[in-house]
C-alpha cells in the first residue's frame, strides 16, 4: 500500500510525486499515472508536462486555489494543468482562454466531462472579447509571447480582484533570445511589480528550461 499524504487542499503527495483526486473516475487526460487506494482514484501530476506542478516541486508556497475559487487561465493549451485544477476546484469555475483551433479541440474533449472548465476560443491579448467572465480570484498564464507581461496587466486591471493572486510563466526565449535569461527575467519583474507585490520566483529548472515561475499580489 502506498503512502498518500495530504500536502494541502487539494494535493496529495504519493511516492515522491504530486498528485489529485481524479473528478472525473477512470478517465485520463494527458495518459497521465493513475493510483487507486481506498476507493479514491488519484492522478500523478507530471511536472515535465505542467509548469505549475513543476513549481510546486521546486518549492512554491502561495497555491491559491480552493474547491471554491474562480479562475482565469491564460493559455489553456490541450487542458493539462487545467484539469489538474478541475480536480481541486470542484465547486468553483476555470475560464480556459486558448488561441490554438487544434489545442482548444482537445481541451473542449477535457471540459466536456468536468462542468467546472469553461472554455473560450479567444486571443489573451484582447480580454474585452470574453469580458463576460467578470472579477476572479486568480489568474494563471502561461502564454509564450513576448508581451506576456502587457497580457497579464491588461488581463488583470479588468478581471482580477483587488489583492487577487496571479501566476505567470515566464519563458525567456520567447521574449528576447538576444538577452540572458536573467536580464528577461528582471526586465519582466520590473514591469510588473507597477501593479503587483511579487511573492514568489521560481526556476522551473530541470522540468522546463528557461523559464522563471512568478506569483504576484494585485495592487488594484
Amino acid at each position: 500500500m502506498l503512502n498518500i499524504t495530504k500536502i494541502r487542499e487539494g494535493l496529495y503527495g504519493i511516492g515522491g510525486g504530486i498528485a489529485t483526486k481524479n473528478l472525473v473516475p477512470r478517465v485520463k487526460v494527458y495518459n497521465e499515472r493513475i493510483v487507486k487506494q481506498g476507493g479514491v482514484e488519484y492522478r500523478i501530476w507530471n511536472p515535465f508536462r505542467s509548469k505549475l506542478a513543476a513549481a510546486l516541486k521546486n518549492g512554491l508556497k502561495t497555491f491559491p486555489f480552493t474547491e471554491n475559487t474562480k479562475v482565469l487561465y491564460l493559455g489553456a493549451s490541450t487542458g493539462t494543468t487545467v484539469s489538474h485544477l478541475s480536480d481541486i476546484i470542484v465547486n468553483g469555475e476555470i475560464y480556459a482562454v486558448e488561441i490554438s483551433h487544434q489545442a482548444m479541440r482537445s481541451l473542449l474533449r477535457v471540459a466536456e466531462q468536468r462542468e467546472n472548465i469553461i472554455p473560450i476560443h479567444g486571443d489573451a491579448r484582447k480580454p474585452q472579447e470574453y469580458e463576460e467572465v467578470g472579477k476572479v480570484d486568480v489568474i494563471y498564464q502561461d502564454v509564450a509571447q513576448p508581451d506576456q507581461d502587457e497580457i497579464l496587466i491588461a488581463n488583470a486591471r479588468m478581471f482580477l480582484k483587488k489583492d487577487g493572486i496571479a501566476m505567470i510563466a515566464i519563458k525567456s526565449q520567447s521574449i528576447d533570445v538576444t538577452l540572458k535569461p536573467k536580464e528577461v527575467f528582471d526586465r519582466v519583474i520590473k514591469k510588473l511589480e507597477q501593479h503587483f507585490e511579487v511573492l514568489e520566483k521560481i526556476k522551473l529548472e530541470p522540468f522546463d528550461k528557461d523559464h522563471l515561475f512568478a506569483v504576484l499580489r494585485f495592487k488594484g
